[in-house]
């Protein structure tokens, strides 16, 4: 790529105008070309995306460009690519790119959100449930040992009621923090209802949404949640490494700054350099208003995000309604077979988020050996197993790992 100035400036046009397209001219029509094995090279029959997604072949075509560009010290236009993957997001989850942090994870996400808030010196309330992220688990008792008062809402039939909900936010909660589409077993909240709930008693209302965002659809504005997170390892068919914070716009107003970093700031002036203007400080800065000013920090993958450009273009192409609607079968399909197996199905029926679960004591000293063998691969836990299928799965990948489970 020539470094000169008009050569560099075509170059990355060139760029930009051909990873805007790819997704879009690449899969014109996709949702009526499901299941889509042709862009990935999926080995076996996999049924883990909940886990990890595999990246598409044209995700990884794009990270492979990224590379040999930085490979020869070549400019890339990194900010355009970050401004458009903040735009796509954006779009997926009905938000406005202003109310967008780039993070490393889901749990940073939480964290942030919690410090934001001041707590725990702040004190107060906080309602949360046994469906959330158990990897949160830590993070609410650590708070509960440190003075906050925070109650557990548990399922009935795999699901947490929203009247539950409605007696467990009381006078002096401050957050309510749930996992919109849960981890364990896909149930998904009433989102909008919990957030006028919490909203009429003054709270606000947390959602990680990493088994929501590029799985079911999602619309944050409507449903009025204040702070959202995920990573896009998942759903999202990206990589380790980089996520999103949302925070909604008027309530920026109500957070702590607590984190002080060079991205989140809009204006940066030295005084202490050669040729320096002179100033009565050491530098003149001020911060930026919206969500990476208030949660930014440093660096982030570059190649995540470059990954994420393709996927978030590819997902917005398919249509994540139609996908949750093509998927439903295989779902209807799978739950039919687990059943007619003898196995407690503990997802709800009338969920549409791709994961179901079922309780095995031993789950994993069962079944692991057994499905390897059958070249299928799943969740297995302890006392229990997840099954995810995504959008080049199909009814063949249904029965192989129907016909490789035993009888309950």
């Amino acid at each position: 790529m020539t470094q000169s100035g008009n050569g560099l400036e075509m170059s990355r046009r060139a760029v930009l105008t051909a990873a805007a397209a790819l997704p879009v001219a690449a899969r014109a029509g996709a949702a009526e070309r499901l299941p889509e094995r042709s862009a990935f090279d999926v080995e076996g029959t996999y049924l883990d995306s909940g886990t990890m997604h595999p990246a598409a072949r044209g995700a990884r075509a794009a990270v492979a460009d990224y590379f040999a560009r930085r490979g020869t010290a070549a400019n890339y236009p990194m900010s355009a690519v970050e401004e458009r993957v903040k735009e796509r997001f954006a779009r997926l989850v009905g938000a406005s790119p202003a109310e967008l942090a780039f993070i490393q994870s889901t749990t940073a996400g939480e964290q942030m959100v919690i410090d934001a808030l001041d707590l725990p010196r702040a004190g107060g309330r906080i309602v949360t449930d046994t469906l959330h992220f158990f990897g949160s688990f830590y993070l609410y008792e650590e708070l509960s040992r440190r003075g906050m008062d925070v109650a557990w809402l548990r399922p009935r039939d795999g699901r947490i009621a929203i009247e539950d909900y409605e007696r467990a936010i009381t006078p002096g909660t401050r957050l309510i923090s749930l996992s919109l589409v849960s981890t364990y077993n896909g149930f998904e909240h009433d989102l909008k209802r919990v957030c006028e709930i919490a909203h009429a008693r003054g709270a606000l209302v947390y959602a990680d949404i990493i088994h929501a965002a590029g799985a079911v659809p999602v619309d944050l504005h409507d449903s009025g949640v204040d702070f959202a997170a995920t990573a896009s390892y998942k759903w999202l068919m990206g990589d380790f490494g980089i996520g999103f914070l949302y925070a909604r716009a008027d309530r920026m107003d109500r957070l702590t700054r607590k984190r002080f970093g060079y991205y989140g700031l809009s204006r940066f002036t030295p005084h202490v350099y050669p040729l320096d203007t002179p100033g009565e400080t050491i530098a003149d800065v001020a911060a930026r208003d919206d969500a990476e000013g208030m949660f930014a920090m440093g660096t982030r993958s570059h190649a995540g995000i470059v990954q994420l450009d393709w996927s978030l273009g590819y997902l917005l192409d398919l249509g994540v309604d139609r996908l949750t609607a093509w998927r439903q079968p295989l779902l209807d399909r799978l739950r039919a077979g687990l059943k007619a197996k003898g196995y407690s199905v503990v997802t709800p029926p009338d969920c549409r988020a791709p994961l179901m679960t079922c309780v095995l004591a031993d789950a994993r000293g069962k079944l692991d050996e057994r499905l390897k063998r059958a070249g299928v691969q799943i969740t297995l836990s302890k006392n229990r197993f997840r099954v995810c299928p995504s959008v080049f799965n199909d009814e063949q990948d249904i029965d192989r790992l129907l016909d490789a489970l035993p009888r309950a």
